[in-house]
């Protein structure tokens, strides 16, 4: 999407925020009549106030969502009816892909282009699965000849998402996507640092023609309003994407209440093994930057671990430092520019002390380092890149969040192998190497939910995402993310 810096600036200045928590199709204040202050981090000032639910409002959508998926309105359409209406939501976005894009910059300072790119994103992700709904068949099991068996697929009923400040409406959206196509009543707990675009989001869902109670939005902290959702008894499914900390609250919620289905996405360290073979070691050094710095290294499964072979370590980490120049964080408003804010005060000051650890235990900062744009009230933190990392440093082992690569060194396979899985985490790999031995004895032991091979880019949403260990279970994407939002069911018919 070709953006022009007045053309953002005016739209943005035109908006009109919807700050109202979504239930049953109209917008609503909280049940307290609080609200909580949006701040946005590329200048530190507030920009709107925002509804704070709590429990009494999380009761309110369930309630809503429970009676539409009991009506059957939405739950026992016709999948190619819900595929229409879902299309149309699609279309909608599409038609507000800049007012979306804007609210997601405001909200948590990524660059205005990556903006819209998360959105095309989720236009592209709803169409995905509302394509793929009325193509999936249930099945007939080989019973005897007096027996029909069938096997069939359901909807869950009420599913509940808890989602990140990083990619406020996409990580939503691959959530929301396949449990409104299976047929499931949808409730949103955006996260409270960014909920302006879910919020827009779901007026459009209504327009596009989903019945009232189907998609809501409740808006809140995560120990109040993010806790009711978990520990409701009438919510059937959790989704989460988040820190492990934080998922960790969902398991024992779910426990605690009607033993929900709960998926998890959280916490990454990913390895990026660059060995001596690589088929392109600059450009193998262009991807290392792009990856970790884009989003501005506020990514589950970043490429925060740099493996080098040492044999080429001084030469490969020379040409991370030059692909990591055109970086610096700037305005992110305007269309060229590459890196934008940390989401906050809080992460900003995380991120900073996590820089002083790791001088403080050893490693060595071969650029960035410190905070910039300091005059703007916003909150940026250059591109940073330690070398002499070990993995047992804080640097190494704990995950940051920001925009810091840890580089770290290692003689040969064996080694690599070693402390690639020398994590809690198991998001994700990556393997730069000519050698194909090499690189399927490596993908068949790390311990990781995807691998990457000569790429960091998996972005097609026929495959799928999750971890391993601590990064949490359950997959989103693809066609096994339906699979979270659906049961199977066994219908047995004697024949006389």
């Amino acid at each position: 999407m070709a953006l022009a810096y007045n053309d953002v600036v005016e739209k943005r200045d035109a908006i009109d925020f919807k700050t109202q928590a979504f239930i049953n199709g109209n917008y609503v204040e909280a049940t307290t009549g609080k609200t909580f202050e949006s701040i946005s981090p590329i200048d530190g000032k507030i920009i709107t106030n925002v509804s704070e639910c709590d429990i009494e409002d999380i009761n309110k959508a369930v309630k809503a969502a429970r009676s539409v998926f009991e009506k059957g309105s939405w739950s026992r359409m016709a999948p190619n009816k819900r595929k229409k209406i879902l299309f149309n939501f699609a279309d909608l976005m599409k038609k507000n892909i800049l007012e979306l894009g804007i609210l997601e910059t405001l909200n948590m300072g990524k660059p205005i282009s990556n903006s819209t790119g998360d959105i095309a994103a989720c236009i592209n992700c709803t169409r995905w699965y509302a394509e793929a709904i009325d193509k999936i068949y249930d099945d007939v099991a080989p019973t005897s000849d007096n027996l029909i068996a069938t096997i069939t697929r359901e909807p869950l009923g009420v599913v509940g998402a808890v989602t990140p400040w990083n990619y406020p409406l996409l990580m939503a959206c691959w959530k929301f996507a396949p449990a409104l196509a299976s047929g499931n009543s949808f409730i949103l707990k955006p996260a409270e640092q960014s909920p302006l675009s879910a919020l827009r989001v779901a007026e459009l869902a209504i327009d596009a023609g989903m019945p009232e109670g189907v998609f809501n939005v409740v808006p809140g902290y995560g120990p109040t309003a993010g806790k009711a959702l978990g520990i409701h008894m009438d919510v059937d499914k959790l989704g989460f994407t988040g820190s492990t900390e934080v998922g960790r609250y969902f398991l024992s919620y779910a426990g605690q209440s009607n033993m929900k289905r709960v998926s998890l996405e959280c916490g990454g360290k990913s390895p990026n093994i660059i060995f001596a073979d690589a088929p392109d070691l600059d450009h193998a050094a262009q991807m290392a930057a792009d990856g970790m710095f884009g989003n501005s290294g506020q990514v589950c499964d970043a490429p925060s671990r740099l493996l080098v072979q040492k044999s080429i370590k001084d030469e490969f980490l020379e040409k991370v430092v030059s692909h990591s120049k055109p970086w610096m964080p700037d305005d992110p408003f305007n269309p060229d520019t590459l890196m934008g804010t940390i989401v906050d005060e809080t992460q900003t000051e995380k991120i900073l002390n996590y820089i002083d650890a790791g001088k403080n235990e050893g490693a060595n900062i071969i650029t960035g380092g410190e905070q910039v744009r300091q005059d703007t009230g916003g909150y940026y933190i250059s591109p940073t890149i330690f070398k002499d990392v070990k993995n047992e440093m804080t640097v190494g082992k704990e995950e940051i969040f920001g925009p810091v690569l840890c580089a770290i060194d290692f003689e040969n396979e064996d080694e690599a192998l070693q402390i690639a899985n020398d994590t809690q985490y198991g998001l994700n790999a990556m393997i730069w190497s000519n050698d194909l031995n090499k690189v399927h004895k490596l993908a068949k032991r790390i311990k990781s939910g995807k691998v990457l091979i000569n790429n960091i880019s998996d972005g097609d949403m026929s495959l799928p995402h999750g971890g391993f260990k601590q990064s949490g279970f359950g997959r989103d994407k693809s066609l096994e993310a339906l699979d979270q939002y659906t049961q199977s069911k066994l219908t047995l018919i004697q024949i006389k």
